[in-house]
């Protein structure tokens, strides 16, 4: 009986062992079970993030054009940021600027007297800061902002061109660059920012971009439907921090039913383009002689 006993004691025992680590085994296995649930839904999550990069610092050139100066286009607003919408309601100012700025590109590789880069070549939203950065980085000529403006007042209408300045020409370029900046109209800068305004080589830009602006002006004048008193001039914040000479160029008001025609139609935008392109040669060409 003793013996019986014994043998039943570690039988015991041996099954309680026994289920013990069958226990440990299974909550190994449902906690690597749900880890792997977890990394696969963590996969998955991560494969619906697929970003692309903020913005490309690609060089559209033709042969001929090696080592001339570079131009970077910047189409206004993107992505989530659809910009102003028109009168119809069928478009928004983002489709219209990558159009235009798109056609700008294209004329100006043709023509092959500069380098072209482009803050965005597709539908993506980037910060102003990411504009100006491409600029920077690839030691650009000049900076040119296409955008299409909008109004409360439905028969405003014509293109502008705005050039930097720490002073506003007006009340409405003041609130044009408060809306673009997404920043309250007069409200202060940083103190970087005034550093820079207040830096010569600031002030230089702000000259060369006055002469950008003027010499789109003339261009434009009798091609393009222009507003009265096109050239203006307010501190941009993508302007500012371009470090280069740099124009805002607003090619129409989407809340004026006629320059909406004239901007969905591609022979008006032509024009626009050819402008555009004569201006910016002809101040590439009047530095390189400085």
């Amino acid at each position: 009986m003793t013996s019986l006993g014994t043998m039943a004691e570690r039988v015991g025992k041996n099954g309680a062992i026994a289920g013990a680590l069958a226990a440990i085994v299974a909550a190994a296995a449902l906690a690597f079970f749900l880890a792997g649930r977890g990394s696969d839904a963590a996969a998955r999550s991560a494969l619906t993030v697929n970003l692309p990069p903020a913005a490309s610092d690609r060089i559209y050139a033709s042969a001929v054009a090696a080592g001339r100066p570079i131009v970077v286009i910047d189409a206004g607003h993107g992505g989530r940021d659809p910009g102003a919408t028109s009168v119809s309601g069928q478009v928004h100012e983002k489709d219209l600027t990558l159009v235009l700025a798109q056609a700008l590109r294209d004329e100006l590789v043709k023509r092959g007297r500069v380098r072209v880069a482009m803050t965005r070549a597709d539908d993506r939203y980037l910060t102003l800061e990411d504009r100006a950065a491409v600029a920077r980085r690839l030691d650009a000529a000049m900076f040119v902002s296409i955008h299409i403006d909008s109004a409360a007042n439905p028969l405003a209408r014509g293109a502008s061109v705005y050039s930097l300045s720490d002073v506003a020409s007006d009340a409405e370029a003041e609130r044009l660059a408060a809306r673009e900046d997404d920043r309250p109209a007069g409200g202060p800068s940083s103190g970087a920012v005034d550093a820079m305004l207040a830096d010569l080589a600031m002030q230089s830009q702000m000259g060369s971009s006055a002469d950008l602006a003027s010499r789109l002006v003339a261009k434009a004048s009798g091609r393009v439907e222009l507003r009265p008193n096109p050239h203006r001039f307010a501190a941009f914040h993508v302007l500012r921090r371009a470090d280069a000479p740099a124009v805002l160029f607003e090619a129409g008001y989407l809340s004026n039913a006629d320059d909406e025609l004239l901007l969905r139609n591609p022979e008006e935008r032509a024009k626009m383009v050819m402008a555009l392109a004569q201006a910016i040669e002809a101040d590439v060409a009047a530095h390189a002689r400085h």
